[in-house]
């Protein structure tokens, strides 16, 4: 996770519990870089660490680090990977606004990360300073129109006069851009553009307590603000809104329509 947020109270073993989609995706992007096994590769926002040790296990002559702003997240990657047991494997608390490294890298990586960051300009700046000359730049996080069914269900509820004090003046959490945003940014640090696409992704959860145990651990800048003792009483309302306009498909399964942002550029 990274700067919006900085000021949520994360449970990365939650988080790590319940991540499997955002896992699913990483693999898609990891499947893309084509490692001989000497790289090293940064990836940024690595939340509970788990895909930044797979991409370890492909790098026997090389290293990864993993990035976070998110002290818990960052604690949390270093017990469940100690360094003793992965030498190439590394975690370091630090915005994505403000990346900077001695020595360059390969890649840089970003999966399900980049939305909670109100500056993307400053993360391509700081990607640039540390890839190697033809370094490589593939990220995935939510773009333009994503989980718009969700927000759908989610705005209504906060209205209600049982919640809508818990609201006022809310900041943006989120921050999904399209690929005419990145079009601009890309050249003016340094970057050639393989693609920028938006992509529909289907996401599944295991019935209506799956779907609030996701509204639980990733959609916390809503969820934190309605005081602990009426929380889960939100999450209920709306998931029941959600899935009123939702229902579960015949396996038993909610979906929820997402949009992935991908982004795959090289440093000149």
């Amino acid at each position: 996770m990274v700067s919006s947020a900085q000021k949520m109270k994360w449970n990365a073993a939650a988080y790590a519990a319940n991540s499997v989609v955002q896992q699913s995706w990483a693999r898609e992007l990891i499947a893309k870089f084509n490692l001989r096994g000497n790289e090293r590769v940064l990836d940024i926002g690595c939340g509970d660490g788990k895909v930044t040790a797979e991409i370890a296990q492909a790098l026997p002559q090389g290293a990864v680090v993993g990035t976070d702003v998110s002290a818990e997240m960052i604690a949390f990657a270093k017990e469940t990977f100690p360094a003793k047991k992965n030498p190439n494997l590394h975690f370091a608390v630090m915005d994505a606004r403000k990346i900077h490294f001695a020595q360059p890298f390969d890649f840089v990586f970003s999966n399900a990360a980049l939305h909670w960051v109100d500056d993307h300009e400053a993360i391509l700046q700081g990607a640039a300073s540390v890839l190697k000359s033809g370094g490589r730049l593939i990220a995935s996080c939510g773009g333009k129109g994503n989980a718009h069914d969700v927000f759908l269900a989610l705005r209504p509820e906060m209205r209600l006069k049982r919640w809508c004090d818990f609201f006022r003046k809310m900041p943006m959490p989120y921050f999904f851009y399209a690929p005419s945003d990145y079009d601009r940014w890309l050249p003016k640090f340094g970057f050639k553009s393989n693609h920028v696409k938006l992509a529909p992704k289907d996401a599944l959860y295991p019935g209506a307590e799956g779907f609030a145990t996701w509204l639980r651990t990733t959609w916390i800048p809503y969820v934190q603000r309605v005081p602990e003792t009426q929380r889960e009483e939100f999450i209920s309302a709306v998931t029941k809104r959600y899935v009123a306009k939702h229902p579960a498909d015949q396996s038993g399964q909610i979906h929820v329509r997402m949009v992935r942002l991908e982004i795959d550029a090289i440093k000149n």
